[in-house]
């Protein structure tokens, strides 16, 4: 069973994937993540890379939340009750970022802050021929940043682990029940030892990439990777970019493999993350490993369909209208239909949502939200 709300953010028609499973004393919370928010500025249509010396012009902008709201917002689209804990500065980038994550994506900010006479960290992003260029500046977080030592109660938490250097928030929310969604950055230390990554063991699944997965493994497969890293967490998924992705679940014995969605990519700033999301909600939701993977597959590749990273996140309505979109493609093989099958009962009814694919208003700063 899945609740439709309406219209959310963005007009999203909202959907509640956890509705079935919804009881008294449940956390207020499907997940709660924490880290650094930045300002992200993208540039598109630009013709070609910046040349040094010279001025180029580029036909189109945003600006969005970035950094960890990639993430926090991808969450929050896909209708689950998302908690954010992070450190905004009291400029106006910052209050920018704090009014486009809590009032236009509904993100709980209880747990975030304030922070006087800390600016914003900004990233610039250009893209052009399929490429982007991205230059960033910020300086050292505040030592008191949110990662709190007794994270509110949540269904799930999604962490980014770091070699060295464990995060003692990680270890409490698992013992209290919160189920670890874990991925990891390159490992600039070149030591892919992972004795180092010291949370892994309190986490319930592990995101990384192919290359990550066979640097940590010590394997030549990311197929066989996936299976070494489950003597060490109990689900393994990783991705295999334009191949798709391979997942393990230890607990279950079950595995699998699912192609990648081919479509024309404009930007991948974010889909990381959109797929984490999708990940996340698919697990959360009860779904079967397959239709898990699945629908993280499909939520990136509609991500890298627009510019930016929580610009692009999509919801239930682009869902949806991709799903009536495909059925209605004349020679569609029906083996690749049946795959998405399980979207029928999920996805919002046809007279809430947009045509797809569906182009949305970049917001700018100082300007509000157009419909």
């Amino acid at each position: 069973m899945t609740a439709y709300f309406g219209e959310g953010p963005h007009h999203q028609a909202h959907v509640d994937p956890l509705a079935a499973l919804r009881a008294p004393g449940d956390p207020a919370w499907d997940v709660y993540l924490t880290g650094t928010v930045f300002l992200d500025i993208i540039f598109t249509g630009l013709d070609s890379a910046p040349v040094r010396g010279t001025e180029s012009w580029a036909r189109g902008m945003g600006s969005s939340p970035g950094g960890i709201a990639n993430m926090a917002t991808a969450l929050a689209r896909l209708g689950l009750r998302t908690s954010l804990a992070a450190s905004f500065g009291d400029d106006h980038y910052g209050e920018y970022c704090w009014d486009a994550l809590a009032q236009g994506e509904g993100i709980d900010l209880s747990a975030s802050r304030t922070v006087p006479g800390w600016h914003s960290p900004v990233t610039v992003s250009m893209a052009y021929d399929d490429e982007r260029t991205m230059v960033s500046h910020g300086h050292e977080p505040p030592p008191e940043e949110p990662a709190p030592d007794c994270p509110p109660r949540a269904r799930a938490a999604v962490a980014s682990l770091t070699p060295g250097r464990p995060a003692p928030w990680i270890a409490k929310a698992a013992g209290r029940g919160t189920r670890v969604f874990a991925d990891v950055g390159w490992d600039d230390t070149g030591a892919w030892d992972l004795a180092s990554l010291k949370d892994l063991q309190y986490c319930e699944a592990f995101l990384p990439n192919a290359e990550e997965a066979m640097r940590y493994t010590r394997t030549r497969c990311p197929r066989a990777a996936a299976h070494a890293l489950t003597e060490h967490v109990p689900l393994a998924v990783v991705t295999l970019g334009a191949e798709g992705a391979y997942a393990v679940d230890r607990r279950t014995g079950e595995s699998a493999s699912e192609p990648a969605i081919a479509v024309e990519a404009l930007d991948p700033t974010g889909a990381g993350d959109v797929f984490v999301a999708g990940f996340v909600t698919g697990t959360l939701a009860g779904w079967p490993l397959a239709d898990r993977l699945a629908f993280a597959g499909l939520t990136a590749a509609l991500s890298v369909q627009e510019f930016g990273g929580s610009l692009s996140a999509p919801g239930w309505s682009e869902v949806a209208a991709w799903w009536r979109a495909v059925q209605s493609y004349e020679g569609q093989e029906p083996a690749a239909l049946s795959r998405y099958a399980f979207l029928e009962s999920l996805v919002p009814k046809t007279e809430c949502v947009d045509p797809w694919p569906r182009r949305r208003a970049v917001p700018t700063i100082g300007f509000g939200r157009t419909a």
